[in-house]
């Protein structure tokens, strides 16, 4: 079994999580004004991508270069692993290929804690994409702790390019935020990210 293979419900019960649905996790985060690049970039390739509307067009030509806008907006070390194969507990099904690990470290030859976040990129089945993305939650969460940094949180959000829902594990308590966001709030979006990553810069 890997990340893949975990619909919610699957991922709700094998790791024993506690689902709050009723959250709005993001309301009190400011948007912020993308870079004039960023901005220029998403005008000319977002209608390629939502046009081609495959998962490589959305991930490459969308969320990549918002993902790159938030590294560099982003207080403290930080490091955006794309396309990353994480392996942390086979027996438990916590294995499997991440589109997008975000870190806490200025490393990049290979993973160092704290993970802060998944961003799982899927072409139009976002909520479908949920029991994913908590598993690999689940997983960053046993990274930290064995790595010796845990976070009181890790975050998650499944994206299509153009929609994006977020998840937060604290504990066993998985929230799914109520609010969808849309390209059109890509700065929304950016700060959401670098809330995340400020969230634990004392660790």
């Amino acid at each position: 079994m890997a990340f893949s293979d975990f619909t919610l419900r699957a991922a709700v019960d094998t790791f024993e999580l506690q689902e709050e649905l009723d959250t709005d996790l993001f309301a009190q985060v400011a948007a912020l004004e993308l870079s004039e690049f960023t901005r220029a970039w998403l005008d000319e390739f977002a209608p390629i991508a939502i046009g081609m509307n495959t998962e490589a067009a959305r991930s490459q030509y969308i969320i990549a270069p918002l993902l790159v806008e938030v590294k560099r907006r982003a207080k403290g070390p930080s490091n955006v692993f794309p396309g990353f194969t994480f392996d942390v507990d086979r027996e438990r099904g916590l294995s499997g290929y991440c589109d997008y690990l975000i870190s806490r470290s200025i490393e990049y030859y290979y993973l160092r804690a704290p993970l802060m976040a998944v961003v799982e990129a899927k072409r139009e089945d976002v909520i479908g994409g949920l029991g994913q993305c908590a598993a690999t939650m689940v997983a960053m969460q046993l990274f930290n702790e064995r790595e010796g940094t845990p976070v009181s949180a890790v975050y998650g959000c499944v994206s299509s390019g153009s929609l994006w829902r977020f998840l937060k594990l604290q504990g066993t308590r998985l929230s799914i935020d109520r609010p969808e966001y849309y390209l059109s709030d890509a700065g929304k979006i950016v700060g959401i990210l670098v809330s995340i990553l400020g969230e634990q810069e004392g660790v």
